[in-house]
């Protein structure tokens, strides 16, 4: 069944003004529910419109944020984990980890000693 344009301008609409909240408050505890209520639109309508205009989901979208931030601070090589951890939204260390590692395939830690401060490739400690 497809969407009539006005709907799908409007889910649009939602996905941006959603998505741009994420992108300036990724390092704040963000909920669906809240964030919907600040656009005023229903969960639901916001979960729509995650998907049809971003092809993503809510929680998907919000740690991409906060993964791509973690990663420049990462590059940056002059913050500690736990740091940036807090810096991207997360209240525990072993929880931003396990989704850096999800998100990037490899831990925080890891990353950092294969890209280096500068971003030249180190050898892993074995």
């Amino acid at each position: 069944m497809n969407s009539r344009p006005a709907t799908l301008e409007r889910r649009r609409s939602l996905y941006r003004e959603a998505a741009e909240i994420i992108d300036h408050e990724y390092d704040r505890e963000l909920e669906l529910e809240d964030v919907a209520r600040r656009i005023a639109t229903s969960r639901r309508q916001l979960q729509r419109a995650f998907a049809e205009a971003g092809g993503t989901s809510f929680r998907s979208h919000l740690a991409a944020v906060r993964m791509s931030r973690a990663l420049e601070l990462l590059r940056a090589g002059t913050v500690p984990v736990r740091e940036v951890a807090q810096t991207v939204g997360y209240r525990q260390p072993a929880q931003f980890a396990k989704a850096f590692r999800r998100h990037h395939g490899a831990s925080p830690s890891a990353f950092r000693r294969l890209n280096g401060a500068a971003g030249a490739p180190q050898p892993l400690a074995a």
